[in-house]
């Protein structure tokens, strides 16, 4: 494992960037955003003992977000499994508190994909009771020519 000091307003890693490396941040705050129409939502403010960027470590998908420092940060860089593994086992409260935050962040995705589908039914089930579905067109509202 290594570790980098980055200067405040520097650039970790970018949303859509392909990376295989897992951060904890030694000292200093991060901020994780993504865009969306050319906003930027904030998803977290990180602090000493935070962690991000797992993620990369059991997938081979781009990155999600983009992670900046908001100060300056000094990061302990993770890049393969078997260093995060050798990490937990070494450092079993860290493990702990890794297993709880990640639960977590399921669970708080979870609860965003079922809001996302239930509006999705809900303008679905709309669009149905909008039309009559059997693509005839109320003739009686026309008038005469």
């Amino acid at each position: 494992m290594s570790k980098i000091s980055i200067p405040a307003g520097q650039r970790i890693f970018k949303e859509g960037e392909m990376n295989n490396a897992m951060y904890i941040i030694l000292k200093g705050n991060v901020e994780i955003f993504f865009t969306v129409n050319n906003g930027q939502t904030r998803l977290a403010i990180m602090k000493p003992g935070d962690f991000f960027g797992e993620m990369a470590l059991f997938s081979s998908n781009p990155r999600s977000a983009t992670a900046r420092t908001i100060t300056s940060a000094e990061l302990a860089i993770i890049e393969s499994k078997q260093q995060l593994e050798n990490f937990l086992v070494k450092n079993p409260k860290f493990a702990a508190k890794m297993v709880s935050i990640m639960a977590d962040r399921l669970a708080k995705t979870n609860e965003l994909l079922i809001t996302s589908m239930e509006n999705s039914v809900a303008k679905k089930i709309e669009f149905s009771t909008n039309s009559s579905g059997d693509g005839a067109e109320n003739l009686t509202d026309f008038e005469d020519p």
